[in-house]
């Protein structure tokens, strides 16, 4: 089944590309069927992109979706023009009084701000306060993640001495775990954050579960035991160049950043690097998706 987008996104001429079925508004409304209804808190400065990413692992699933966008009030995006924002996304206080099938919180690239530095912190906590009571499950990624722990179970982030940055093998805690069914023993995934979160720290915690690690990238999957959140740290969604254009934008800015690990094929950035975690990602979004959204959100959402 198609993933429901409205007809003049961006984002839909370059899926329709890439043969992923995407039904625009037009149509989906002539259809009787209740599709779920999956916002996005879009945190990322380039916000067309990552809808793009979000929106292609959320097509690979049976389910008929129905994207909501959004965006944080209190902090105004640099490399975002107005005019897409006010065409195709929503401030929270638009949909606070809706529920959501499911949640994604993005990353943002402010790990180095302690918590309550970020502008628009009090409309995140307020919205994952919400979230609890209006959302059936909500997908934390990178920082998003790290943000909820801190918020919800006082884990905090601890800065790395180099930026993790590349493809890392994991592995998984739980086999038995739903979110993780048909995962292969070791799996690839893309991470690229200066901060971590500790082991250590989510074992403590009775309410969670460590569901995949890796030895060089650390904790990488989290649940909550009751479902209603996920914790992701890196970034499956990514396409097979967004972390060489990383490289190249922080090169080129002089920063002091190392070739992203395991990616460039023999280390040369000038070769095409090879998408080796597409299918762990598109298990991963279709795994919430199935159950952890669907399986349990109720047939009538307001």
């Amino acid at each position: 089944m198609p993933v429901n987008i409205p007809d003049t996104l961006p984002a839909a001429e370059v899926l329709k590309n890439e043969n992923i079925f995407v039904m625009h508004q037009s149509r989906a409304i002539s259809q009787d069927i209740r599709p779920l209804r999956i916002g996005i808190l879009n945190l990322m400065p380039l916000k067309e992109t990552t809808e793009t990413h979000l929106i292609r692992m959320l097509s690979n699933t049976p389910l008929q979706v129905e994207i909501v966008l959004l965006y944080t009030k209190t902090h105004t995006p640099k490399n975002t023009s107005l005019e897409h924002l006010e065409s195709f996304y929503q401030s929270f206080d638009e949909i606070a009084y809706k529920n959501l099938d499911g949640l994604i919180i993005t990353g943002a690239p402010i790990e180095h701000l302690p918590f309550e530095d970020v502008i628009y912190w009090n409309e995140l906590t307020s919205i994952l306060e919400w979230a609890d009571k209006h959302v059936t499950s909500t997908l934390h990624i990178c920082w998003g993640a790290q943000a909820a722990l801190y918020y919800q179970y006082g884990i905090q982030k601890y800065q790395l001495p180099q930026k993790l940055f590349g493809i890392f093998k994991h592995t998984v805690c739980n086999k038995k775990e739903p979110l993780v069914h048909g995962f292969d023993d070791e799996f690839l995934a893309p991470h690229s954050r200066h901060t971590y979160t500790r082991r250590e720290d989510i074992l403590a915690q009775p309410e969670l579960e460590l569901i995949s690690e890796s030895e060089q990238a650390g904790v990488y999957i989290v649940t909550s035991k009751n479902k209603k959140h996920v914790y992701v740290t890196g970034h499956s969604e990514y396409d097979p160049l967004t972390l060489r254009d990383e490289y190249i934008r922080d090169k080129q800015k002089g920063l002091d950043i190392a070739m992203p690990v395991n990616y460039f094929p023999e280390n040369n950035p000038d070769a095409m690097p090879i998408n080796r975690w597409k299918s762990h990602g598109n298990l991963l979004f279709s795994n919430w998706l199935n159950y952890y959204v669907y399986q349990e959100t109720p047939f009538d959402i307001i």
